[in-house]
């Protein structure tokens, strides 16, 4: 059998199967090779309902069946009831005062359960059991799976393998190990160089993919699956190290500006920069001040100072004079700035901030958005703006007059072109594709110093991986005489006590959010029925039962740009008292007045994203209050909403987070497109850094990869955008 073999050549296939595999993208013997288990299933540990004795501990699996609810006769002690069967026989189930566990379960479900068995009146039960839903496991495992067509079972346990519908796990160990069994491995080359397995201990491809799906023990299948960790990070490092490698080709603008001249304006900030600001100031002037462009991302929570950071960037590039065509620093004219942030309303909200830094400078900011352009200082008002022709702003533009132009992304197109553009800012826009970038080189391979910015808090490894092209710097301080945000966490038996509180802060002309888990209530006949509130359901509610006085809207990503800019500016304006979102609202939203925030199924919230979120309410010297609305009444649970109160910044809960929830469960595997494998790679400093090491080594020594071809083949194939010049 040959890894190029197309599956429906080498196995009979029904077209529901065909569909499976179709959907799971596995189309050759390679793919199925590399199609890994999620997890193992220890068999060994498993008992046969029919030796189960009274007074032990046991785990049995099986199929569910008889569910209900109902209380006990004397107490009225809340109780769930099933039976579970297997092969050998069956077993009464009782879950007392836990009988929500009975609704977690569905009938026919195929579960392993694990409890104390008691003799009852009617014989033995399983009290109170944990249970781990098994959908893959064959209820005849003992009897089938390890010994169909001659094939023992040597493992620790066996491989329980992602499926869909059409195509089981069991199909999945059967073909593997036939693909295994004939030796097909035995001519694979590895792509990974060999000094670089040996220098951090990972086993060889044909060893690794033995021992991720047939483990003798458990330590060969985490040894195989550090190594595919590894392989994945290595290839987006590999990627990103060739993107910074080669952005680095190119010649910039040499920002060097004078230094009495930047110390006058930082010191007329409103207040006094934290020393957090001056660092990340100093090592952006650094970077600036080299002969190749700079890509820089700056991390740090809401409110801590990024666009003073970034105005002082700002100023010291528009100070400085352009080259002429000779080379020489020209004595008239200007380097331009092009900041662009994702929404209209964020790029309103710049223009407004950086009119307040360059005030006393006399400098021409611009503002383009598709609502139409303004310009600052304006002839009648110098002191403030005045709306212009988009064609008269970007004939300055194109002239260098408009030092200084912000707007959302519109700003990269090509009816848009800066004279002398030397820096570039994204505000949460840090996935700035290597494409969008050459578009900003000119023709001359000069290419402007990049500055990125985000008030996401992501785990250090995560920002190592996923922004490895960038530079990183920190923000993780907040500026002098902010208030903190008071943080509660609240259970059921508080909601109409601080409900009360609210209407006080209401009252006294502050704002609120209401941040719900969904959009709209299940239909519940197509969906499950869960506990958790809608933005559209909740809005109601709010209005007809507590808050019938206030003017209450929605926002949600279903809604059209448009609508959704509409929304936030009545809010913005004071025409919304409380604004019912999805998280939809986490990023970039600034609203001084709204103070109070209220965020319902906290549970359902990764500790950063609940962090970012209630960063909404820090934009004014008002005092702030974050409700935190928890259903659950689990103690971890609670004590992880605690750390909301005790954490110091966004970056002690994204890494909380990575701990607490895995790295599975972050905002982030999907988004960033990571497998879970590359996930579990995120968690290890060490590995991470490790394949940063390697990837710098390999691109700086041989920027092609031609002396790797099948590790450049393999790059190529695993990340979609990677590409050699």
């Amino acid at each position: 059998m040959q890894l190029q073999d197309k599956l429906e050549i080498k196995f009979r296939l029904d077209e529901a199967q065909k569909k499976a595999l179709h959907k799971l993208k596995i189309f050759s013997v390679h793919d199925l090779l590399f199609h890994f288990p999620i997890r193992y299933s220890d068999i060994s540990q498993v008992k046969q309902i029919t030796e189960l004795v009274p007074n032990e501990i046991a785990t049995v699996y099986g199929k569910i069946s008889k569910l209900k609810t109902k209380k006990s006769f004397k107490t009225k002690v809340p109780m769930g009831e099933a039976e579970i069967a297997d092969l050998s026989g069956k077993i009464k189930i009782t879950w007392f005062h836990q009988a929500y566990l009975a609704k977690m379960i569905h009938e026919g479900d195929t579960v392993m359960l694990t409890g104390k068995v008691n003799q009852g009146k009617n014989g033995i039960y399983l009290a109170n059991p944990e249970f781990e839903k098994t959908p893959n496991m064959p209820i005849d495992a003992h009897d089938t799976l390890f010994a169909k067509e001659g094939i023992s079972n040597e493992g620790f346990s066996f491989p329980v393998y992602p499926e869909t519908k059409g195509i089981t796990s069991k199909w999945f160990y059967h073909k593997i190990e036939k693909i295994i069994g004939d030796k097909t491995l035995d001519n694979i080359t590895d792509y990974i160089p060999q000094d670089i397995l040996k220098k951090y201990n990972l086993p060889s491809l044909k060893t690794a993919l033995i021992w991720i799906h047939k483990p003798k023990d458990k330590k060969d299948a985490e040894v195989a699956r550090k190594r595919f960790a590894f392989e994945e990070v290595f290839f987006i490092q590999l990627q990103r190290q060739y993107d910074k490698f080669m952005y680095r080709q190119n010649k910039s603008f040499k920002i060097n500006p004078d230094k009495t001249e930047l110390e006058t304006f930082i010191n007329n900030f409103p207040f006094t920069p934290t020393n957090s600001q001056k660092k990340s100031i100093n090592t952006i002037l650094k970077d600036m001040d080299m002969n190749f462009p700079m890509s820089r991302l700056l991390e740090g929570d809401v409110g801590s100072g990024k666009t003073a950071v970034a105005a002082t960037a700002s100023y010291a590039t528009i100070k400085q004079r352009p080259l002429s065509i000779q080379g020489k620093i020209q004595n008239f004219g200007n380097l331009q700035v092009a900041y662009m942030a994702p929404t209209e309303i964020l790029a309103s909200q710049h223009f407004e901030s950086f009119i307040k830094y360059f005030t006393k400078y006399n400098i021409n900011i611009g503002l383009i958005t598709g609502s139409g352009c303004k310009k600052f200082p304006s002839k009648v008002s110098p002191d403030g703006w005045t709306n212009i022709s988009r064609a008269q702003l970007l004939k300055w533009t194109a002239n260098g007059e408009m030092p200084i132009l912000i707007g959302t992304h519109a700003l990269i197109q090509k009816s848009v072109k800066f004279k002398d553009l030397a820096l570039v800012i994204i505000d949460e826009q840090h996935r700035f594709g290597t494409e969008q970038r050459r578009k900003l080189v000119r023709k001359d391979n000069i290419a402007p110093h990049l500055l990125s910015m985000t008030a996401t808090p992501i785990p250090r490894t995560l920002a190592l991986t996923i922004y490895g092209d960038l530079d990183l710097s920190l923000l993780d301080e907040m500026p002098m005489g902010r208030k903190p945000i008071i943080t509660e966490i609240i259970t059921p038996d508080k909601r109409l006590e601080t409900y009360e509180k609210i209407k006080i802060e209401i009252k006294n002309g502050r704002q609120l959010y209401v941040i719900c888990p969904r959009i709209n209530e299940p239909d519940p006949e197509k969906e499950m029925t869960l506990n958790v509130k809608s933005v559209t359901a909740e809005a109601k509610r709010l209005k007809k039962e507590i808050f019938p006085n206030c003017e209450i809207s929605i926002l949600h990503s279903k809604m059209s740009k448009q609508k959704k800019e509409e929304v936030m500016q009545d809010f913005t304006d004071g025409k919304i008292n409380i604004l019912c979102a999805t998280s939809v609202v986490e990023v970039g939203v600034n609203v001084p007045n709204a103070t109070v925030i209220i965020i319902e199924g906290a549970e359902r919230f990764g500790l950063a994203q609940l962090h970012q979120l209630r960063g909404r309410v820090i934009r004014s010297s008002h005092q702030a209050y974050c409700y935190v609305f928890a259903e659950a009444k689990s103690d971890k649970t609670i004590q992880r909403l605690n750390a909301l109160k005790t954490a110091k910044n966004g970056f002690e809960l994204a890494e909380l987070d990575l701990t607490l929830r895995g790295a599975g469960e972050l905002t982030g595997g999907k988004q960033w497109g990571i497998t879970d494998m590359g996930m579990e790679a995120i968690k290890n400093i060490k590995m991470v850094e490790a394949a940063r090491t390697e990837a710098m080594r390999l691109i700086n020594e041989n920027p092609e990869l031609t002396k790797y071809p099948l590790l450049k083949s393999k790059v190529k194939q695993k990340t979609d955008n990677f590409h050699f010049e």
